[in-house]
């Protein structure tokens, strides 16, 4: 999530990976891919800041990750053997 500016001064937080665009003209605006939108005080290389430091820590706590780190399934299962297509003859 990254934290924006509402005009009024409150602040609220957004999914980056819903922004659909963002434009300036003048008041930044937020459009999300639902079609909602936020006019924010955020200036348009803010916003790009926003969401590229966003995504570097995602993509930083990803890779700090080590596989002992991983949820690890609790029962393992194994596959139903095929039930044949035609019965077999003895």
């Amino acid at each position: 999530m990254i934290a924006v500016t509402r005009l009024n001064g409150s602040r609220f937080a957004v999914n980056p990976d819903l922004i659909e665009r963002v434009q300036e003209n003048p008041d930044t605006t937020l459009v999300m891919v639902g079609g909602a939108t936020y006019v924010v005080r955020e200036s348009l290389p803010q916003i790009i800041a926003l969401i590229a430091d966003f995504r570097a820590l995602v993509i930083a706590a990803a890779q700090s990750l080590t596989a002992g780190d991983l949820p690890q399934p609790s029962v393992l299962r194994a596959a139903p053997s095929p039930t044949p297509l035609r019965p077999t003859e003895h």
